[in-house]
């Protein structure tokens, strides 16, 4: 009998794929920004199958914007990693925040339903943050 394959782990993640550009308005007005990719990809890592979702990041710019292809290129790095979702959408806000050190920022991953069950995970910044 075949054991499992190695399931690639989160610190596999490469975020400096990641690239940010300036925000030359931040000094005249917020706006909110809103990303959806509906073709988010990554791996259950108690089994290995795939699981699928959609992320929306909705952001307020501080004086950066994330460049989209580079943001494509990010989410790609998860297809073949095992990641619970709780940890996926936390560590897309962590990563998002750490490049862009915007004024607020939430990210909402809903996952299409496996075993009849759908789930949903929101994480914020800073709301979100612990104490």
């Amino acid at each position: 009998m075949k054991g499992k394959p190695e399931i690639p782990k989160p610190e596999s993640i490469d975020t400096s794929v990641l690239r940010a550009e300036p925000y030359l308005y931040s000094v005249h007005r917020d706006v909110t920004v809103t990303i959806e990719n509906p073709e988010f990809t990554s791996v259950c890592p108690m089994t290995g199958l795939p699981d699928h979702g959609t992320v929306v990041i909705s952001y307020v710019p501080g004086d950066r914007i994330v460049e989209l292809k580079s943001l494509k290129l990010y989410f790609m790095e998860y297809r073949s990693v095992g990641i619970f979702y709780e940890h996926a959408v936390n560590r897309i806000l962590d990563d998002l925040v750490a490049l862009l050190q915007p004024v607020r920022m939430t990210v909402t991953i809903r996952y299409t339903p496996r075993g009849g069950i759908s789930t949903t995970v929101t994480a914020m910044h800073p709301e979100g943050a612990r104490r």
